[in-house]
């Protein structure tokens, strides 16, 4: 439990001359760790004083960027099975305010309109069929093309609240919103374009090719049944598809690309995406988090 009086005494001697007397001050601060953050912020809503205005950000931003990347960490290790706990731990790189109980209150929305919609006599098609419908026609999702690099589309609150993203947030929402109902849709990173496959759980067989002409082999898809693109309103994809996709990219069709991911990788692929964002519009203090985060996993 930090001492109100001690951190207030600590926070008002931050525009002290002398940079060894800062130095010690800061330290001592930043050793009560994220709970100092709320006690630095209330004090900034009113300081006048610029340098000690300043220093106060500076804490603040050091604490973030320490408590994010213990929580990454930590994620990784023992929470990666719960991906929106991880998108959650990113976001507060930039909204470190996200009320996290909202957005689990608008997935659930989602959830709960196509479990309404549902039948579990559905085939696989049908299932995703009544998720496109509900996703991209009543809550009207679609790709953010105009502003493709915006941070915004990174963010699954703001994604949640503008009903726009790039193919990797609206993949990761869409799948969200299907694992709730126990329905098999998980990420493929495939490269250059997030893409979601409809995992084979019950020996179904795999939609290799719309004319059953496939040259690829069962092992390449042995995972997917088929794909789906979640930036152009829920497209089903085949093997062929992704295959064709690769050769237009001279990218070779290794397994991995056929397959579904884990979680850490979806991580890793918005973080990249994030730090373009970030580097796009030269925020460096952030870009550097961002890498950090990176480095980490």
């Amino acid at each position: 439990m930090i001492d109100k009086k001690e951190i207030s005494s600590l926070i008002y001697l931050l525009d002290d001359s002398d940079e060894e007397v800062i130095e010690q001050i800061e330290s001592k601060i930043l050793s009560f760790g994220y709970e100092a953050i709320p006690f630095l912020e209330e004090a900034s809503l009113d300081e006048e004083e610029v340098l000690r205005l300043k220093r106060m950000q500076r804490i603040i931003r050091e604490l973030r960027k320490t408590e994010i990347l213990r929580d990454l960490t930590f994620w990784k290790q023992h929470d990666s099975e719960d991906l929106l706990k991880g998108l959650l731990i990113l976001e507060r790189v930039e909204y470190p305010h996200t009320d996290h109980q909202e957005v689990n209150k608008q997935l659930e929305k989602i959830r709960l309109d196509a479990w309404l919609e549902f039948n579990y006599d559905l085939t696989s098609f049908e299932q995703v069929k009544v998720l496109n419908y509900v996703f991209f026609k009543v809550h009207h999702f679609k790709g953010n093309a105009e502003e493709y690099h915006d941070i915004q589309n990174s963010c699954i609150s703001k994604v949640l609240e503008n009903r726009s993203g790039n193919p990797v947030s609206l993949g990761i929402i869409y799948s969200l919103i299907a694992q709730r109902l126990n329905i098999p849709v998980y990420g493929v990173n495939l490269p250059q374009h997030f893409v979601l496959g409809y995992k084979n759980i019950e020996g179904l067989e795999i939609l290799k090719s719309f004319n059953d002409e496939s040259s690829l082999t069962h092992e390449e898809t042995n995972e997917v049944m088929f794909y789906i693109n979640p930036f152009t309103d829920g497209l089903i994809l085949n093997a062929d598809s992704i295959k064709s996709f690769l050769k237009q990219l001279e990218v070779e069709p290794r397994p991995e690309y056929f397959n579904v991911c884990s979680n850490v990788e979806i991580i890793k692929r918005v973080l990249r995406n994030m730090l373009f964002s970030y580097e796009k519009v030269k925020q460096h203090d952030k870009s550097e988090i961002i890498q950090n985060l990176l480095g980490s996993l």
